[in-house]
């Protein structure tokens, strides 16, 4: 049984940081791609960066430059350094994995696995 489980989430203000992390169980992180999406209130689910086979870190809209993405394999866990957050940010943010693919990775469907969603709050 796959898991995956988000943590870290939280209430700050303009410019602060937060770290989200997420404990994957059931597989190991070495043979997959990882993703970290994000759920604004009234909006659409959209990525926010990724780590695909090959192709380092991807990172979509805005947060190029203040998020950073990251995996350690020994532990089996992934993480989303977030710095500078803006209001903007505020959403449920999801962390996902799948199979290295060989191809982008910026449609939900292309994740097999998802965490619960954890929630970011920034303050103006």
């Amino acid at each position: 049984d796959v898991q995956l489980q988000a943590s870290g989430g939280g209430s700050v203000q303009t410019g602060e940081s937060l770290r989200l992390s997420c404990r994957v169980s059931g597989v190991t992180l070495d043979d997959y791609a990882i993703g970290w999406w994000r759920r604004a209130p009234g909006t659409e689910r959209e990525v926010v960066s990724c780590i695909n086979a090959g192709d380092g870190q991807t990172y979509y809209g805005n947060v190029e430059g203040r998020f950073t993405i990251s995996s350690d394999n020994a532990e089996n866990t992934m993480a989303l350094q977030m710095n500078e957050l803006k209001p903007e940010d505020t959403a449920i943010y999801y962390c996902a994995a799948t199979k290295f693919a060989d191809h982008g990775l910026e449609v939900a469907a292309d994740y097999r696995y998802w965490g619960q969603g954890t929630q970011v709050t920034v303050s103006s």
